[in-house]
């Protein structure tokens, strides 16, 4: 009996500590993510790796440019989790004239993106406890422009570092 008592105390009970305590790190605090689409080309590349941090958001908010991985909305008829930028803040106004972006009136500078934006939207104001988003291969992108805003309650994360590709290593966001 005691060659079981050995066993456990030095294989499965540490063993089962690990587990224990890594299914509760990517349920409540941090998650990698893997990129399926070409949504958010170029800042995120199909096949990419993210780390999605779950807790420090919720303290520090949002801002405008972060990306956040969140349930889609009902109206996008989707099952998996999207990732997308946050281009809307609430209360805030978004309008898309001839391909330029516009919140609260002002012009919004787009250094990031690889192409123009077609066409025109809105405007729409942000409700309060939703965020408008964007994907950054905008002509190509289902997002808010399509299936209108984002709940708060749907944001599960924010993406704060791609950790693969290991050439494009780097922190995310603004």
């Amino acid at each position: 009996m005691s060659r079981w008592r050995s066993l456990f105390r030095e294989w499965i009970f540490p063993l089962s500590i690990a587990v224990l305590l890594a299914l509760t790190i990517r349920t409540f605090v941090a998650e990698a993510r893997y990129i399926p689409s070409a949504s958010m080309i170029p800042t995120l590349a199909i096949d990419d790796r993210v780390f999605v941090d779950k807790i420090i958001f919720k303290y520090e908010g949002l801002e405008r440019k972060d990306i956040i991985v969140f349930a889609p909305p009902a109206e996008a008829r989707a099952e998996n989790d999207y990732i997308k930028k946050v281009i809307g803040l609430p209360g805030d106004v978004v309008e898309i004239k001839e391909g330029l972006l516009y919140i609260n009136g002002k012009y919004f500078a787009e250094d990031y993106l690889q192409e123009a934006m077609e066409g025109n939207f809105g405007p729409v104001q942000v409700p309060e406890g939703s965020l408008f988003v964007l994907g950054d291969n905008r002509n190509y992108s289902s997002d808010s422009r399509d299936w209108g805003f984002v709940p708060l309650e749907n944001v599960k994360g924010k993406a704060v570092v791609r950790v693969y590709p290991f050439h494009r290593f780097g922190k995310l966001g603004s």
